[in-house]
């Protein structure tokens, strides 16, 4: 896939849904698709439509411009919607207001909509070019395919990434800080556990590309979720995340698979067993984990069928490049009348990266948190034209801008939490991202 990427440089509008994981079957699909029939964006509340503003909301406007057809069997998308939602855009789906000033360059929410998509299947090896559009529509897009194809050097070379200072929003004693007063407030039963995360930051180099960047971060940090989102000419999205976000299938069957609880991994094989072993016994880590399942259950359950919500699957260690992470699985029916845009609409922003309860824990983000999350905790999605969707948290992710490069990372905080041990788990988490880079200091200070 990296090859074929590399002779996508500066094409906007690129979404390419990347799966480098060996967890199958969510990590069997990879969906590239090009030059989208329509453009969706929203910026500080106001929508655009091909850049040209529109009235109304961004998901109602979405869901009228994706056609309705019927997907072959086998096939995990033919066309329709590829984009993402920031958290701001969830935090407005609950009517709260924050006190960071949004970043001017990043949409709260930006999709294409796509006539085509090249898939590409891990398990078999082989490649697809799917889509709905007329006869005519798709010859040009066979050609088009033929002609990448024909462009694609095996095994293209890796241009060396730089070497990239990042600087911490707060110290680390800022940090600690506030996951003391996170604390607190779960002390006073005010919330039964909240997610505490930073950002960092880096200065772009001049001719840095994001393709080469997603490329090299997905050598080192391959996920079943990964995603590259070029949004225009100032701004992509470089997704590593291992956490599906809530999935819906043709028959109405919505699965959720929060992650919460994580073990660094160890060169030894026998150690590294172990540290699965002691992450799935533990009892901080799982109290985390069932908090966020039954908060998952809520979500899902406002648009399910009664007595269709069901766990399972309950404290599964699953095993990515640098971490051990326990995951959890809801399933329930969706009611009729509803659909995928109704779904996010329900659910957003994803409750393991919020807390519960949802609404209050988002407040104390807000207060406790030392700047704008952007696309940070939002989602990843993609919706076909069968009406299924698949959708991602957007954790383990860099945001390039034409000046800057964020990454980020945090932990759920439980009344158990130790300030000193989330500093360092989020530490853990951020650093396969500052590693692509080199530099990975975080230019962090003991003082404010």
């Amino acid at each position: 896939m990296g090859d074929v990427l590399a002779v996508l440089e500066g094409e906007p509008w690129l979404a390419c849904l990347d799966s480098g994981s060996e967890i199958m079957p969510r990590g069997r699909w990879t969906i590239l698709c090009r030059d989208p029939v329509h453009v969706v964006e929203a910026h500080a509340g106001r929508c655009f439509v091909d850049r040209r503003e529109q009235a109304g909301d961004a998901l109602e406007i979405l869901r009228g411009l994706i056609p309705a057809f019927a997907c072959p069997d086998g096939m995990p998308f033919v066309g329709g919607a590829i984009g993402f939602a920031d958290y701001r855009f969830g935090q407005r789906t609950h009517g709260l207001s924050t006190r960071h000033d949004p970043d001017p360059q990043q949409p709260e929410f930006a999709a294409g909509i796509y006539d085509h998509a090249i898939i590409m299947d891990r398990l078999e090896r082989r490649a697809w070019l799917t889509g709905y559009g007329t006869p005519d529509v798709m010859a040009r897009r066979r050609r088009e395919v033929m002609d990448l194809w024909g462009r694609v050097v095996a095994h293209a070379p890796l241009p060396k990434m730089p070497d990239i200072q990042f600087t911490m929003e707060r110290s680390a004693r800022g940090y600690r800080r506030a996951v003391a007063q996170a604390c607190d407030y779960i002390a006073a039963g005010d919330i039964f556990q909240v997610n505490i995360t930073a950002r960092m930051w880096g200065a772009r180099p001049p001719g840095l590309s994001p393709i080469a960047a997603y490329r090299a971060l997905r050598v080192t940090s391959a996920a079943p979720f990964g995603a590259f989102l070029s949004c225009g000419p100032d701004f992509a999205l470089l997704s590593a995340s291992p956490e599906r976000f809530v999935a819906l299938d043709v028959h109405g069957v919505m699965r959720t698979r929060p992650i919460k609880g994580t073990a660094p991994r160890d060169p030894d094989p026998v150690r590294d067993r172990q540290r699965a072993q002691d992450l799935r016994l533990d009892e901080k880590e799982c109290a985390e984990n069932l908090m966020i399942v039954d908060l998952m259950r809520n979500d899902l359950g406002q648009l399910a069928r009664i007595g269709s919500v069901s766990v399972p699957e309950l404290f599964n260690v699953e095993h990515f490049t640098h971490v051990h992470h326990l995951v959890s699985e809801v399933q329930a029916t969706l009611l009729p009348g509803h659909d995928a845009i109704d779904l996010l609409r329900a659910t957003l922003p994803p409750g393991s990266v919020t807390g519960a309860p949802k609404h209050r824990a988002m407040q104390i983000i807000d207060e406790l948190e030392g700047s704008a999350r952007g696309p940070y905790c939002g989602v990843v999605f993609r919706i076909g034209g069968d009406g299924a969707m698949d959708s991602s948290v957007i954790i383990r992710t860099l945001v390039m801008t034409r000046a800057g490069i964020c990454a980020a990372a945090g932990g759920g905080i439980t009344i158990l939490s130790d300030p000193q041990k989330e500093y360092e788990e989020m530490c853990l988490k951020v650093s396969a991202l500052l590693s692509v880079f080199g530099n990975t200091s975080s230019g962090e200070k003991e003082h404010d």
